[in-house]
């Protein structure tokens, strides 16, 4: 097992490329699967949890040939079975993406309940529904979900909450059902809108992706394509809240603007510049932090992703933020690891109170989970002295070769190989 080892008290400096975006690859490539032809998809990137979801494919028969680093080809057709290797599904949790797809190409998949980030309680009660809504019967048995129908017929599905993996799954498994879907409260995340961009590039006919009410009309075939994915929102998010946390400057190139917007607007009113670009954006900053109140919501809120992040960087801003969480229950788990390090935070159930201190110091901490992580890493950036940070393997799942990126930016970060008998953190 490796950890990274952090001396903190240098700011950022100079330009970082954004890689693809996770959420959009994980939902991409199993949407491969109702093609019938060879998918080409660019811009991949290169994390834990898609070398996951490829391998999957693979193992259930899956042609998946790598072109370069970041492109990728899929031929699914010679893809037999409708059942998900249940040790490979359960290390992330968009392994639920292979419920639609295979149901929409086989009429009935079985996937093992999903893994991923412990953030609480994530029921998939609204894929299910979906699914139902469409014709499908489902049964659940020895950790497995089953979904099967005889043809899936499309139907007017409103979610009860605003879910982005519900209004993904029914969107894979509308693609070729026979009618029009409609989904209603859709999520409006930008990567509903890449897998969006993806099925109609392939033949299929989806309108609304962005707004809450997608419509889905089917098709009977979906070919091949060549597709590339947009830039990860969280990730270009992560390294700004990095720049302005050190005091740097620092130019996020590869992203799209637009789709920042909500982190540009807190990272201004925390005492940071943020320059807008067609395809960049520059954060810096000379002044002192200044206390916020942040709120994740659905997007165009402020996202969930981003928390664990800002909520570092308000750690060290003058005055008293209060970081509000309005979509998992868990979040607020790194808290106590950045409390290790000095930060003075009292979280009352899905509500944190931040009171700034002059100063982070280093600790050995661990990552609690992929997002927390990153808040990880900014906190031992920031902090001074040494960070020692364990369980990487979390960030590794969403961040593409994280510590050459910050290194190139002029941080001192390095990984080392734990030996097996090390001492856990707690």
């Amino acid at each position: 097992m490796d950890k990274f080892i952090i001396n903190g008290g240098r700011p950022l400096v100079g330009e970082v490329a954004i890689s693809g975006a996770k959420n959009a690859a994980v939902a991409i490539i199993p949407a491969a699967v109702l093609s019938d032809d060879v998918c080409r998809i660019e811009n991949i990137p290169q994390i834990s949890d898609v070398t996951n979801c490829l391998r999957i494919l693979y193992e259930m028969g899956a042609s998946v040939k790598t072109v370069n680093a970041h492109t990728i080809e899929i031929d699914p057709r010679p893809i037999r079975t409708h059942i998900v290797p249940h040790e490979m599904a359960k290390k992330m949790r968009a392994s639920y993406y292979l419920l639609g797809a295979l149901l929409g190409r086989f009429g009935k998949a079985s996937v093992s309940m999903p893994g991923g980030c412990d953030l609480g309680p994530r029921p998939i009660d609204q894929h299910l529904k979906g699914f139902e809504m469409l014709g499908a019967d489902i049964a659940l048995q020895d950790g497995m979900i089953s979904v099967f129908a005889d043809r899936l017929v499309g139907n007017s599905i409103y979610l009860d909450v605003v879910s982005v993996g519900a209004t993904i799954n029914i969107m894979i498994a509308a693609a070729k059902a026979r009618g029009l879907t409609v989904i209603e409260n859709a999520a409006k995340e930008p990567h509903i809108v890449d897998l969006a961009n993806f099925l109609n590039s392939m033949g299929a006919d989806i309108r609304g992706a962005g707004t809450d009410v997608i419509k889905i009309r089917g098709v009977e075939h979906l070919k091949g394509t060549a597709y590339s994915i947009i830039p990860d929102q969280i990730e270009a998010g992560t390294f700004m809240v990095a720049a302005a946390a050190t005091g740097g400057d620092v130019l996020v190139n590869n992203v799209i603007p637009k789709h920042l917007e909500s982190i540009s607007t807190k990272l201004i009113e925390a005492g940071a510049e943020v320059i807008e670009y067609d395809e960049a954006v520059r954060v810096r900053r000379v002044g002192p932090l200044n206390k916020c109140v942040v709120k994740t919501m659905p997007h165009p809120g402020f996202p969930t992703d981003m928390q664990p992040q800002i909520s570092t960087l308000l750690s060290v801003a003058d005055g008293t933020s209060i970081v509000s969480e309005g979509v998992w229950d868990n979040r607020f788990r790194y808290t106590e690891q950045l409390a290790r390090m000095g930060a003075n935070i009292q979280v009352n159930g899905k509500v944190a109170v931040i009171q700034g201190v002059e100063k982070l110091k280093g600790a050995p901490v661990k990552a609690n989970d992929l997002r927390a992580g990153a808040a990880m890493l900014i906190a031992g950036l920031i902090a001074e002295g040494t960070t020692e940070i364990e369980d990487i393997q979390y960030i590794e799942r969403g961040y593409e070769n994280v510590e050459e990126k910050f290194r190139r930016l002029g941080a001192d970060i390095k990984r080392v190989t734990l030996p097996s008998t090390a001492a856990k953190v707690g």
